[in-house]
């Protein structure tokens, strides 16, 4: 009886410590995402038009984004390797230092005039777009069972703030400072973020959660090799990963060709701007009522949900003309919801469908998957738009949407909780 009554002790005092961990680690990641945020939301809404400006060139445009994104996926393959090394707190420190050193080189680039130095210096500014992704999986290391997608949400919804008041400093900053203005900006914030990560991101969750200890070592299998092997075993996983490629590629090209459609029709970067910060408050503002509905109703239902959003907003947004600036708005509002159900569901899902001890490499691969899927969206958005249309974009996102809503009205049989 002792002895039992001395390990259910030694559980209760584990649980608290975890539940005390987890607290802090949401805390700092909060914070974390709002300076984050401010500096992503900076460049998705100026970075478009900026290298279009340097480059003369809708199609250079463009590449904006895409190099951002193709940035968060690359660097989104050591940082897989340094939390599995190292822990998280490595990682998210790796990703959102890179991202301050791709912005003093976007200041540089600006400075020069140079649009091939400008598309360099966004993909190392994608290692905050990686960092914040990276964040919300590490909200979910030390989650209580069945609550995965809430401690998510948390961490999608703390970008709300940040990543709706950038594209807003956008327009403010570039009268102020011009465009070296609004990098230097995001600059600045990614530092802060660095440092309230290396600083305040101690026990480490990923140690925590693997050993119960923060004196212990992460397994050292780091290699992505290990997350291919996992997703063919596991038929959960796989569709997780499918619908958040999905839902990631079509927000990425849509939301990053609308900047260029509403300035064909005479929108300023003041009018982009919000339009872009109603996009953001799209994804982020209601994800802890998608995190909550997923751990309620399951994973999959939200995960169809969001594709059926996807497509509305293909519709609405496609149908906009270019001065049909609410319309627009609208359609991209819609496009942020249904990335939102594709993200805070899937990655949940994928979180609990993988060993503790597998997860960084399972991750890391998502986000590369995720990541190079949206930075090739971006890719053929810009030469849509330039060689066709931007209607003609929108139905090549139905073409997305509505093949991976059927998978999933047949994947519903798949053991979700």
């Amino acid at each position: 009886m002792t002895t039992v009554s001395s390990g259910q002790a030694w559980t209760a005092q584990q649980s608290a410590y975890r539940a005390a961990v987890q607290r802090r680690v949401l805390s700092v990641l909060t914070t974390s995402q709002v300076l984050g945020g401010i500096g992503v939301g900076l460049g998705v809404a100026a970075s478009t038009l900026v290298a279009r400006d340097l480059s003369g060139s809708d199609a250079i445009g463009g590449l904006a984004q895409t190099s951002a994104v193709l940035g968060a996926a690359l660097i989104a393959v050591p940082a897989a390797r340094l939390a599995a090394g190292r822990g998280r707190r490595a990682a998210l420190t790796f990703g959102y230092g890179s991202g301050a050193a791709g912005a003093l080189m976007t200041v540089l680039a600006v400075a020069l005039g140079s649009w091939p130095l400008f598309l360099a210096g966004l993909l190392l500014f994608g290692g905050a777009s990686a960092a914040g992704y990276a964040a919300r999986y590490t909200a979910t290391d030390l989650s209580r069972p069945g609550h995965a997608a809430r401690d998510l949400s948390i961490i999608v919804w703390a970008s709300t703030g940040g990543s709706v008041l950038g594209p807003l400093l956008a327009g403010k900053t570039d009268a102020i400072g011009g465009h070296t203005g609004i990098y230097a900006l995001a600059a600045a914030v990614f530092v802060l973020a660095t440092l309230g990560i290396f600083v305040g991101l101690r026990p480490d969750p990923l140690q925590v959660a693997h050993l119960g200890s923060t004196r212990g070592e992460i397994p050292p299998d780091r290699s992505l090799r290990t997350g291919v092997r996992v997703l063919g075993r596991s038929p959960s996983a796989r569709v997780a990963v499918m619908a958040i490629v999905v839902s990631h590629a079509a927000m990425v090209a849509l939301m990053s060709m609308t900047p260029v459609h509403l300035d064909h029709g005479g929108a300023g970067l003041g009018t982009v701007g919000v339009v872009i910060s109603l996009h953001i408050a799209g994804m982020y503002a209601l994800s802890p009522l998608v995190g909550w509905l997923a751990d309620q109703f399951g994973h999959v239902p939200v995960l169809l949900a969001g594709q059926v959003l996807l497509a509305l907003a293909a519709v609405v947004a496609g149908l906009a003309s270019h001065d049909s600036v609410v319309q627009s708005a609208i359609g991209l509002v819609l496009l942020g919801l249904g990335w939102s159900c594709g993200i805070v569901a899937g990655s949940a899902l994928l979180t609990e469908s993988v060993p503790v001890d597998l997860r960084p490499s399972v991750q890391g691969l998502s986000d590369l998957l995720m990541n190079g899927g949206a930075a090739l969206a971006g890719v053929v958005a810009g030469l849509i738009v330039a060689t066709l249309s931007y209607a003609a974009l929108s139905a090549l996102l139905l073409l997305l949407a509505l093949p991976m809503a059927t998978l999933l009205l047949f994947a519903r049989r798949i053991a979700d909780d």
